[in-house]
Protein backbone atom coordinates (compact mmCIF):
# COMPACT_ATOMS: atom_id res chain seq x y z
CA UNK A 1 0.00 0.00 0.00
CA UNK A 2 1.81 3.59 -1.35
CA UNK A 3 2.02 5.88 1.48
CA UNK A 4 2.17 9.98 0.83
CA UNK A 5 3.32 12.70 2.96
CA UNK A 6 0.51 14.85 4.31
CA UNK A 7 -0.62 17.60 6.33
CA UNK A 8 -2.32 15.46 9.38
CA UNK A 9 -5.20 16.75 11.42
CA UNK A 10 -5.08 14.66 14.68
CA UNK A 11 -8.62 16.19 15.95
CA UNK A 12 -10.87 19.21 15.52
CA UNK A 13 -10.58 22.10 17.87
CA UNK A 14 -12.76 25.69 17.71
CA UNK A 15 -9.83 27.10 19.15
CA UNK A 16 -7.76 28.09 15.83
CA UNK A 17 -4.54 28.39 17.50
CA UNK A 18 -4.50 25.11 18.83
CA UNK A 19 -6.37 23.97 16.00
CA UNK A 20 -3.38 25.37 13.59
CA UNK A 21 -0.50 24.26 16.00
CA UNK A 22 -1.62 20.62 16.21
CA UNK A 23 -1.41 20.24 12.58
CA UNK A 24 1.86 18.01 11.76
CA UNK A 25 3.30 16.50 8.69
CA UNK A 26 3.64 12.82 8.54
CA UNK A 27 3.39 9.70 6.52
CA UNK A 28 -0.60 8.47 5.23
CA UNK A 29 -1.64 5.79 3.54
CA UNK A 30 -3.53 5.68 0.48
CA UNK A 31 -6.09 3.18 0.11
CA UNK A 32 -6.79 0.90 -3.38
CA UNK A 33 -8.04 2.72 -5.87
CA UNK A 34 -12.01 1.95 -6.12
CA UNK A 35 -13.83 2.05 -9.24
CA UNK A 36 -13.53 5.59 -11.35
CA UNK A 37 -10.69 6.69 -9.05
CA UNK A 38 -7.42 8.58 -9.64
CA UNK A 39 -4.29 9.09 -7.97
CA UNK A 40 -2.78 12.51 -8.36
CA UNK A 41 0.94 13.52 -7.78
CA UNK A 42 -0.15 16.93 -5.62
CA UNK A 43 2.13 20.61 -7.27
CA UNK A 44 -0.41 22.64 -5.58
CA UNK A 45 -2.93 22.74 -2.97
CA UNK A 46 -4.51 26.37 -1.46
CA UNK A 47 -5.66 27.19 1.50
CA UNK A 48 -9.52 28.44 2.01
CA UNK A 49 -11.85 29.75 4.56
CA UNK A 50 -14.02 26.27 4.41
CA UNK A 51 -10.42 25.04 5.26
CA UNK A 52 -9.98 26.82 8.45
CA UNK A 53 -13.38 26.04 9.03
CA UNK A 54 -13.01 22.64 8.30
CA UNK A 55 -9.90 22.28 10.92
CA UNK A 56 -12.16 24.06 13.98
CA UNK A 57 -14.74 21.57 13.11
CA UNK A 58 -17.29 24.20 11.95
CA UNK A 59 -17.48 22.87 8.92
CA UNK A 60 -20.46 20.54 7.07
CA UNK A 61 -18.16 17.97 6.24
CA UNK A 62 -17.12 15.53 8.97
CA UNK A 63 -14.32 12.90 8.43
CA UNK A 64 -12.96 10.48 11.13
CA UNK A 65 -9.89 12.14 12.52
CA UNK A 66 -6.96 11.68 11.94
CA UNK A 67 -7.65 13.45 8.68
CA UNK A 68 -5.64 15.01 5.95
CA UNK A 69 -7.31 18.56 4.91
CA UNK A 70 -7.44 20.52 1.81
CA UNK A 71 -10.55 20.63 -0.85
CA UNK A 72 -9.04 21.23 -3.63
CA UNK A 73 -5.59 21.50 -5.91
CA UNK A 74 -3.72 20.93 -8.79
CA UNK A 75 -1.27 17.94 -10.30
CA UNK A 76 -0.79 15.15 -12.45
CA UNK A 77 -2.52 12.02 -12.71
CA UNK A 78 0.23 9.20 -12.29
CA UNK A 79 -2.65 6.37 -11.67
CA UNK A 80 -5.90 5.32 -12.32
CA UNK A 81 -8.63 2.96 -12.48
CA UNK A 82 -8.69 0.66 -15.74
CA UNK A 83 -12.04 2.68 -16.64
CA UNK A 84 -10.11 5.99 -16.44
CA UNK A 85 -7.26 5.49 -18.14
CA UNK A 86 -7.19 8.02 -20.11
CA UNK A 87 -6.63 10.28 -17.53
CA UNK A 88 -3.07 9.15 -16.57
CA UNK A 89 -0.46 11.60 -17.42
CA UNK A 90 -3.07 14.65 -17.74
CA UNK A 91 -2.73 17.70 -15.73
CA UNK A 92 -5.86 18.36 -13.20
CA UNK A 93 -8.09 20.65 -11.45
CA UNK A 94 -9.38 18.15 -8.10
CA UNK A 95 -11.47 18.28 -5.05
CA UNK A 96 -12.62 16.42 -2.69
CA UNK A 97 -15.98 15.22 -1.44
CA UNK A 98 -17.14 13.28 1.58
CA UNK A 99 -15.30 11.67 3.95
CA UNK A 100 -12.24 10.76 1.72
CA UNK A 101 -8.43 12.94 2.51
CA UNK A 102 -7.91 15.96 1.30
CA UNK A 103 -5.61 17.40 -0.90
CA UNK A 104 -2.79 18.80 1.59
CA UNK A 105 -0.78 15.88 0.48
CA UNK A 106 2.65 14.92 -1.63
CA UNK A 107 -0.18 12.41 -3.38
CA UNK A 108 -4.25 12.69 -3.34
CA UNK A 109 -6.85 10.14 -4.61
CA UNK A 110 -10.30 11.46 -5.78
CA UNK A 111 -13.15 10.45 -7.96
CA UNK A 112 -12.14 11.03 -11.66
CA UNK A 113 -15.43 12.92 -11.73
CA UNK A 114 -13.80 15.44 -9.68
CA UNK A 115 -10.97 16.93 -11.44
CA UNK A 116 -11.52 18.73 -14.67
CA UNK A 117 -8.45 18.46 -17.36
CA UNK A 118 -6.79 21.82 -16.98
CA UNK A 119 -5.27 23.81 -20.34
CA UNK A 120 -1.83 23.93 -21.09
CA UNK A 121 -1.20 27.26 -20.49
CA UNK A 122 -2.86 27.79 -17.42
CA UNK A 123 -0.20 28.23 -14.81
CA UNK A 124 -0.87 25.86 -11.74
CA UNK A 125 -1.36 28.17 -8.87
CA UNK A 126 -4.34 29.12 -11.06
CA UNK A 127 -5.23 25.56 -12.06
CA UNK A 128 -5.09 24.78 -7.85
CA UNK A 129 -7.77 27.45 -7.22
CA UNK A 130 -10.05 26.65 -10.12
CA UNK A 131 -12.65 24.48 -8.69
CA UNK A 132 -13.80 26.21 -6.09
CA UNK A 133 -14.04 30.19 -5.44
CA UNK A 134 -14.30 30.90 -9.72
CA UNK A 135 -17.44 28.20 -10.07
CA UNK A 136 -19.05 29.82 -7.11
CA UNK A 137 -18.52 33.08 -8.79
CA UNK A 138 -19.99 31.68 -11.96
CA UNK A 139 -22.62 30.03 -10.25
CA UNK A 140 -23.94 32.91 -7.93
CA UNK A 141 -23.93 35.59 -10.57
CA UNK A 142 -26.07 33.05 -12.62
CA UNK A 143 -29.01 32.99 -10.28
CA UNK A 144 -28.51 36.74 -10.36
CA UNK A 145 -29.20 36.62 -14.21
CA UNK A 146 -31.97 34.45 -14.12
CA UNK A 147 -33.65 36.69 -11.30
CA UNK A 148 -32.90 39.73 -14.02
CA UNK A 149 -30.86 41.73 -11.72
CA UNK A 150 -29.78 44.63 -12.94
CA UNK A 151 -27.68 45.56 -9.08
CA UNK A 152 -26.38 43.20 -6.83
CA UNK A 153 -24.97 43.48 -3.31
CA UNK A 154 -21.84 41.49 -2.21
CA UNK A 155 -20.14 41.21 1.63
CA UNK A 156 -16.92 39.95 2.07
CA UNK A 157 -16.23 42.50 -1.44
CA UNK A 158 -12.49 41.78 -0.58
CA UNK A 159 -12.14 38.17 -1.14
CA UNK A 160 -11.70 36.56 -3.87
CA UNK A 161 -15.15 35.38 -4.64
CA UNK A 162 -16.24 38.83 -4.35
CA UNK A 163 -13.43 39.48 -7.02
CA UNK A 164 -14.89 36.84 -9.62
CA UNK A 165 -17.80 38.14 -8.95
CA UNK A 166 -17.10 41.59 -10.30
CA UNK A 167 -15.90 40.16 -13.12
CA UNK A 168 -18.48 39.23 -14.19
CA UNK A 169 -20.89 41.78 -13.73
CA UNK A 170 -18.78 43.86 -15.58
CA UNK A 171 -19.50 41.70 -18.69
CA UNK A 172 -22.75 41.62 -18.37
CA UNK A 173 -23.33 45.64 -17.04
CA UNK A 174 -24.37 44.78 -13.67
CA UNK A 175 -23.73 47.33 -11.00
CA UNK A 176 -22.45 45.63 -7.63
CA UNK A 177 -22.62 47.00 -3.84
CA UNK A 178 -19.46 46.22 -1.91
CA UNK A 179 -19.58 45.53 1.63
CA UNK A 180 -16.12 45.58 3.37
CA UNK A 181 -15.09 45.73 7.12
CA UNK A 182 -12.14 47.62 7.04
CA UNK A 183 -11.31 51.57 5.81
CA UNK A 184 -8.18 50.56 3.96
CA UNK A 185 -10.20 47.85 1.91
CA UNK A 186 -12.33 50.50 1.00
CA UNK A 187 -9.76 52.83 -0.30
CA UNK A 188 -8.16 49.77 -2.64
CA UNK A 189 -12.01 49.17 -3.77
CA UNK A 190 -12.74 52.28 -5.12
CA UNK A 191 -8.90 52.97 -6.22
CA UNK A 192 -9.33 49.82 -8.63
CA UNK A 193 -11.96 51.79 -9.94
CA UNK A 194 -15.58 50.45 -7.87
CA UNK A 195 -17.95 52.91 -7.51
CA UNK A 196 -20.50 51.38 -4.65
CA UNK A 197 -18.19 50.65 -1.77
CA UNK A 198 -19.88 50.54 1.65
CA UNK A 199 -17.35 50.15 5.28
CA UNK A 200 -20.01 47.54 7.24
CA UNK A 201 -18.33 48.90 10.59
CA UNK A 202 -19.13 52.13 9.72
CA UNK A 203 -21.77 53.89 11.62
CA UNK A 204 -24.85 54.45 9.39
CA UNK A 205 -23.99 51.21 7.15
CA UNK A 206 -27.86 49.82 7.52
CA UNK A 207 -29.04 53.64 6.43
CA UNK A 208 -26.35 53.79 3.65
CA UNK A 209 -27.20 50.34 2.28
CA UNK A 210 -31.25 50.69 2.00
CA UNK A 211 -30.55 54.26 0.31
CA UNK A 212 -28.17 52.76 -2.30
CA UNK A 213 -29.75 49.00 -2.77
CA UNK A 214 -33.38 51.12 -3.30
CA UNK A 215 -31.63 53.66 -5.34
CA UNK A 216 -30.34 51.00 -7.43
CA UNK A 217 -32.72 48.48 -7.04
CA UNK A 218 -30.60 45.70 -5.97
CA UNK A 219 -32.54 42.90 -5.60
CA UNK A 220 -29.63 39.95 -4.54
CA UNK A 221 -26.98 39.92 -2.27
CA UNK A 222 -24.55 37.25 -2.07
CA UNK A 223 -23.53 36.48 1.78
CA UNK A 224 -20.35 35.02 2.44
CA UNK A 225 -20.50 36.52 6.39
CA UNK A 226 -23.95 34.99 8.05
CA UNK A 227 -24.60 36.64 11.43
CA UNK A 228 -25.78 39.98 12.50
CA UNK A 229 -25.44 41.02 9.00
CA UNK A 230 -27.52 38.66 7.18
CA UNK A 231 -30.39 40.59 8.99
CA UNK A 232 -29.18 43.80 8.12
CA UNK A 233 -28.71 42.94 4.52
CA UNK A 234 -32.72 41.47 4.63
CA UNK A 235 -34.38 44.50 6.39
CA UNK A 236 -32.95 47.14 4.59
CA UNK A 237 -32.86 45.37 0.89
CA UNK A 238 -35.91 46.23 -1.28
CA UNK A 239 -38.84 44.93 -1.75
CA UNK A 240 -38.95 41.36 -4.02
CA UNK A 241 -35.18 40.66 -2.46
CA UNK A 242 -33.34 37.61 -2.44
CA UNK A 243 -30.27 36.99 -0.08
CA UNK A 244 -28.06 34.22 -1.06
CA UNK A 245 -25.85 32.83 1.97
CA UNK A 246 -22.80 30.90 0.49
CA UNK A 247 -20.55 31.05 3.31
CA UNK A 248 -20.15 31.41 7.36
CA UNK A 249 -17.31 33.88 7.76
CA UNK A 250 -18.33 35.47 10.89
CA UNK A 251 -18.95 31.64 12.84
CA UNK A 252 -22.25 32.92 14.26
CA UNK A 253 -25.41 32.09 14.08
CA UNK A 254 -27.79 34.32 11.88
CA UNK A 255 -29.71 36.97 13.63
CA UNK A 256 -31.82 40.14 13.53
CA UNK A 257 -33.88 39.70 11.25
CA UNK A 258 -37.49 41.53 10.92
CA UNK A 259 -40.06 38.70 10.60
CA UNK A 260 -42.33 41.62 8.89
CA UNK A 261 -39.53 42.47 6.15
CA UNK A 262 -39.65 38.83 4.82
CA UNK A 263 -43.40 38.31 5.31
CA UNK A 264 -44.77 42.00 3.71
CA UNK A 265 -41.52 42.29 1.54
CA UNK A 266 -41.60 39.10 0.21
CA UNK A 267 -37.77 38.74 0.60
CA UNK A 268 -35.91 35.53 0.25
CA UNK A 269 -33.10 34.02 2.32
CA UNK A 270 -31.54 30.58 1.16
CA UNK A 271 -28.21 28.98 0.73
CA UNK A 272 -26.07 28.08 -2.00
CA UNK A 273 -23.86 24.78 -2.10
CA UNK A 274 -21.58 24.25 -4.77
CA UNK A 275 -21.32 20.66 -4.81
CA UNK A 276 -25.24 20.51 -6.00
CA UNK A 277 -25.00 22.97 -8.16
CA UNK A 278 -22.20 21.10 -9.82
CA UNK A 279 -24.48 17.90 -9.35
CA UNK A 280 -27.65 18.61 -11.55
CA UNK A 281 -24.95 19.50 -14.48
CA UNK A 282 -24.32 16.89 -16.94
CA UNK A 283 -20.73 16.38 -17.25
CA UNK A 284 -21.17 18.82 -20.78
CA UNK A 285 -22.74 21.56 -19.23
CA UNK A 286 -19.89 21.35 -16.55
CA UNK A 287 -17.10 21.13 -19.11
CA UNK A 288 -18.35 23.84 -21.59
CA UNK A 289 -18.30 26.04 -17.79
CA UNK A 290 -14.81 24.85 -16.85
CA UNK A 291 -13.19 25.62 -20.81
CA UNK A 292 -14.86 29.28 -20.27
CA UNK A 293 -13.71 30.13 -17.02
CA UNK A 294 -9.91 28.21 -17.82
CA UNK A 295 -10.16 30.53 -21.33
CA UNK A 296 -10.88 33.80 -19.17
CA UNK A 297 -7.85 32.88 -16.88
CA UNK A 298 -5.81 32.45 -20.04
CA UNK A 299 -6.44 35.53 -21.09
CA UNK A 300 -6.12 37.35 -18.05
CA UNK A 301 -9.81 38.19 -17.52
CA UNK A 302 -10.67 36.25 -14.62
CA UNK A 303 -7.37 35.60 -11.78
CA UNK A 304 -6.84 34.34 -8.22
CA UNK A 305 -4.86 36.74 -6.54
CA UNK A 306 -2.14 34.70 -5.12
CA UNK A 307 -0.11 36.36 -1.71
CA UNK A 308 2.88 33.65 -1.55
CA UNK A 309 3.11 29.83 -1.31
CA UNK A 310 4.77 27.18 1.47
CA UNK A 311 5.86 23.60 1.37
CA UNK A 312 4.24 21.16 3.16
CA UNK A 313 6.15 20.93 6.58
CA UNK A 314 5.55 24.40 6.40
CA UNK A 315 1.83 24.37 6.95
CA UNK A 316 1.83 26.33 10.61
CA UNK A 317 3.30 29.38 8.97
CA UNK A 318 1.31 29.23 6.05
CA UNK A 319 -2.06 29.29 7.97
CA UNK A 320 -1.11 32.07 9.83
CA UNK A 321 0.18 34.07 6.73
CA UNK A 322 -3.56 33.47 5.41
CA UNK A 323 -5.46 34.19 8.27
CA UNK A 324 -3.18 37.24 8.92
CA UNK A 325 -4.34 39.02 5.48
CA UNK A 326 -6.87 36.57 3.55
CA UNK A 327 -7.84 40.17 1.39
CA UNK A 328 -4.16 39.98 0.27
CA UNK A 329 -4.55 36.67 -1.52
CA UNK A 330 -4.25 32.86 -1.37
CA UNK A 331 -1.22 31.18 0.17
CA UNK A 332 -0.59 27.94 -1.37
CA UNK A 333 1.12 24.42 -0.37
CA UNK A 334 3.30 22.91 -2.49
CA UNK A 335 4.53 19.43 -1.89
Amino acid sequence: MKKTKSVILPAYNRNIIRAIIGLKTGERKLHDLKPNDVLIKMEAAPINPSDIAFIRGEYNVDKPMPAVPGFEGAGIVEDANPNVKGLIGKRVSCFVQGDNDGTWAEYFITNADNCIVIKDELAIEQAACLSINPFTAYALFDIAKEKGCDSIVQNAASGQVAESVRVFARMEGVKVINIVRKQEQVENLKSAGEEFVLNSAEEGFAKQLKELSHELNALMAFDAVGGEITGVLINNMPVGSDVVLYGGLSGSDIAGIDSLEIIFGNKKLYGFDLNKWIAVKNRDEFQEVANEIQNMIIAGDLTTKIQSSFSLDDIVSAIRTYIKSMSAGKVVLRG
